[in-house]
């Protein structure tokens, strides 16, 4: 049976996700790598970075989180993908007992193929409520994503401004801070793309 629309357009939003979070999962990791780099020149630093010292902490403990998040969304999105080719299965194994049914109109035990349609027809409805919900709960997770990067925005601001004290450190520490806000933006954007590739499942 050739797969029809709605499933493909599936295939291809979970697809999408799973690509769009391998480069989110790179750009944590980069944050991560970005707090350690920071936290090394604070220390050199000494007093003249001792404000931002706290801060690499913090970006340390977001990229932590946001990796740890993206992992739980990865499992959830081959879940998601699972569910998907069930979905089709069960959709196709429908259509299949509907035309039967269809064919043996008039004859003699017609009537037996109603219990059998009826029982696919719930299966596959079953499965595309299930789908709804699961996207509903990845969007959810998706968000908590969302709230990580501009989190980590709002720090590279204010580590903008403990750096400028930090004299003859200052463009390393606002080098850290440039590259945690655009990894932040570069996240956001990403885990953007995803919530709307979901977003049209939720309410169809």
């Amino acid at each position: 049976m050739i797969m029809n629309s709605q499933t493909k357009s599936q295939f291809i939003a979970v697809a999408s996700i799973t690509s769009e979070l391998s480069a989110v999962m790179v750009v944590a990791k980069e944050i991560s790598l970005a707090a350690a780099n920071a936290k090394a020149i604070a220390f050199r630093a000494g007093d003249k970075a001792k404000g931002f010292q706290p801060i690499t902490d913090f970006i340390n403990e977001l990229a932590k989180e946001t990796i740890e998040l993206v992992t739980n969304i990865n499992v959830y999105a081959l879940l998601l993908y699972r569910l998907t080719v069930n979905e089709y299965r069960r959709t196709a194994a429908y259509n299949r007992f509907e035309q039967a049914g269809k064919l043996a109109t008039g004859a003699r035990y017609a009537d037996s193929m109603q219990e059998p349609i009826a029982h696919a027809r719930t299966i596959m409805q079953d499965c595309q409520r299930q789908f709804k919900r699961d996207v509903t709960q990845l969007l959810g997770q998706l968000e908590a994503v969302m709230h990580h990067a501009r989190a980590a925005r709002v720090i590279a601001a204010n580590s903008r401004i403990e750096a400028s004290q930090a004299g003859e450190y200052l463009q390393s520490l606002q080098a850290v801070a440039e590259s945690v806000d655009k990894a932040a933006h570069t996240i956001h954007d990403n885990v953007q793309r995803c919530r709307i590739a979901l977003s049209i499942y939720r309410n169809s």
